[in-house]
């Protein structure tokens, strides 16, 4: 198979940033060059390609989100839309007609923020009761870091008045009665404990995943926490071959052991398209939930409240000496500046103790808050700052009033890291919103969020360098920018072609740019019709 793709913005992304043609031989980028050339070079049987001056580029590459859970939400209420609780329980008394759930069946509902809801709080146990008091059901906060049982979820996950908090979570009373809200361990424990949907089903969903994925131009998504219940079925995923993108799982160091041996497989290295990179933990919660753990307090009516850490110095210092022990990568959940203290701090411990010179590049997930102050450390340990930078957009404005105007104006400091020569790339960590990869190269560019305020005018970056961190940067954070992340003589032809150039268009307009194909070695996923 021979394609020969010209006429149109060819960009590469290295150094020579445009060229005039390139030439793709089976799954690989065999040469680039001028059109005339690149046709002696080529087979009778070539395929030419013209673009009609249409933009391609090296396809956009996940660095954090959590595939098994966008997959999910396909059979969920959604949420997102509701702006009170009357709409939250409307919206799970049509689903259940509509899909004719039949009494005792769990309900998941996800998406709610009670940052928009009229209430401006979280949805309560009676609420879930009217919804339906015959279902067990599990309201989910859009984080992912929180949520609300009803009084038979409760019943099911056999939480008590006298169920104790975890370590770094807390089920919540009120006057000696649970509420039915859980917080981050707390909600992270029982979420598991949820009885999964048929293989049947869940590989149906799976697959829409994977073509929603492809329809926003990604070729290489993450699965950002591999639990022991998704060791099977991802092991059918691998062998059913029905892959057709690149999926990087990171395992919960927690279960390092049992699931390394899960995944001997593909530890490190991809078998048809399934690959574990590494490990993964969490540190806080969400800075639009407030459990995102701070140095300075929250701003509301609560004193002194910096929210808290999911783990002890001690218990995280021991997962990054596994880590650095094992050579294996670790991406670690920090959203707020102390957890991003403790990561930093830790890993320096870490490294000195076992005297380890592994470069395992460890990733900051989030790192929405992040300081200035602590750019310096994060050079030397040469660690990766992954930022949620379309957050400024979709909770800039609650930033602002968790925060205030000037706190809040440092909310992933793409263009400070980019000045101390940091690589850094963004995520959506989907299902929390659409894989939208044109949306966060607009919300890094611009910075403006929902009502219109420019939160951080000093940490926009050019569409380049936005760009470059969905690409070729976060191909180097998965250790493969000799085969991904740009368009180069011998990688992997995983191309994206989009209606506009990126770098022509107004800022302002980049969000409306569209996806028109999405090529993964060399074979087309995706084409608009």
């Amino acid at each position: 198979m021979e394609k020969l793709y010209f006429n149109g913005d060819i960009l590469t992304l290295e150094e020579e940033l445009y060229v005039d043609a390139i030439l793709i031989k089976d799954d690989k980028i065999y040469k680039i060059g001028e059109k005339d050339e690149l046709l002696k070079e080529a087979s009778e049987d070539v395929e030419l390609v013209d673009l009609k001056g249409r933009t391609l580029m090296p396809s956009f590459i996940d660095a954090h989100s959590h595939f098994s859970g966008y997959a999910i939400s396909f059979t969920q209420v959604d949420l997102s839309e509701a702006v009170n609780f009357n709409e939250i329980k409307e919206a799970i008394q049509k689903f259940i007609k509509k899909n004719n759930i039949p009494e005792g069946k769990w309900i998941q509902a996800d998406g709610y923020d009670q940052n928009f809801l009229e209430e401006k709080s979280q949805p309560t146990l009676e609420l879930l009761d009217e919804a339906s008091p015959k279902n067990p059901i599990l309201c989910k906060h859009k984080s992912g870091h929180m949520g609300v049982f009803n009084s038979l979820g409760l019943k099911e996950m056999e939480i008590t008045i006298d169920t104790p908090n975890p370590d770094g979570g807390m089920i919540e009373k009120k006057d000696g009665k649970l509420t039915g809200y859980l917080e981050e361990a707390a909600f992270m424990e029982y979420i598991q404990k949820l009885p999964m949907a048929s293989n049947e089903e869940f590989m149906c969903n799976l697959v829409k995943a994977q073509e929603s994925y492809a329809s926003y131009g990604i070729t290489t998504v993450q699965e950002g926490f591999v639990v022991s219940q998704l060791a099977p079925i991802f092991q059918y995923l691998m062998q059913s071959k029905l892959l057709k993108i690149d999926l990087i799982g990171f395992m919960d160091i927690s279960k390092a052991d049992e699931l390394k041996e899960n995944f001997a497989n593909c530890l490190n290295k991809y078998n048809n398209n399934l690959k574990m990179g590494g490990y993964k933990t969490f540190l806080d919660g969400s800075p639009q939930g407030r459990t995102a753990w701070m140095c300075t307090p929250y701003l509301g009516e609560e004193k002194d409240y910096y929210a808290y850490g999911t783990q002890t110095d001690e218990q995280i210092e021991a997962k990054l000496e596994l880590a650095l022990q094992d050579n294996m990568q670790i991406l670690v959940h920090c959203n707020g500046d102390a957890a991003c203290e403790q990561y930093i701090n830790q890993y320096a411990i870490a490294k000195e103790k076992i005297n380890s010179n592994n470069d395992i590049r460890p990733v900051i997930i989030h790192a929405q808050l992040l300081d200035r102050d602590q750019l310096d450390r994060v050079k030397e340990l040469k660690m990766v700052p992954s930022f949620f930078v379309a957050h400024v957009y979709h909770w800039g404005d609650i930033h602002i009033k968790n925060y205030g105007l000037e706190r809040a104006s440092r909310v992933s400091l793409a263009k400070d890291a980019l000045d101390k020569g940091i690589l850094f790339t963004f995520h959506q960590d989907s299902p929390v919103i659409e894989p939208n990869m044109l949306e966060t190269i607009w919300c890094a560019v611009n910075r403006i969020t929902k009502n219109g305020v420019l939160l951080g005018e000093d940490e926009r970056i050019a569409p380049l360098e936005a760009l470059k961190a969905v690409t070729k940067n976060a191909a180097y954070q998965y250790f493969e920018e000799d085969i991904k992340g740009t368009i180069k003589e011998g990688k992997l032809a995983d191309l994206v072609i989009l209606d506009k150039n990126i770098l022509k268009v107004n800022p302002i307009d980049i969000k409306n740019i569209e996806v028109l194909e999405t090529i993964k070695e060399g074979k087309t996923i995706f084409k608009k019709l």
